[in-house]
């Protein structure tokens, strides 16, 4: 479970991966490649550059969290965030939905 700094960095960064601005496919792209790099992509670390600080400073902030375990962790809790993320930055690779 994500601590307080780290979820709030986290939801700032979903809120920008879901807006319509060029920092959004960066930023969804770096969430992405934490959920499954092998099949939505990974993330180009000089995207930092094309980000504002106070962005990848959300992104510093979430790697050193993800850095710090001892075993693999997924935002699980956000599950329905990422499947939208997915939907909309890789159509191709969302998950078919119920009928």
């Amino acid at each position: 479970m994500m601590d307080h700094t780290t979820r709030a960095a986290f939801e700032r960064l979903l809120q920008v991966a879901n807006s319509d601005t060029g920092q959004s496919r960066r930023v969804a792209n770096f969430i992405l490649a934490w959920w499954n790099a092998t099949d939505l992509g990974g993330f180009d670390l000089a995207d930092l550059f094309a980000v504002d600080r106070h962005i990848a400073a959300d992104m510093a902030t979430v790697f050193s969290y993800v850095a710090g375990r001892n075993t693999p962790i997924y935002p699980e809790e956000y599950r329905d965030e990422i499947v939208a993320l997915i939907q909309a930055w890789r159509p191709s690779h969302a998950p078919a939905r119920s009928a």
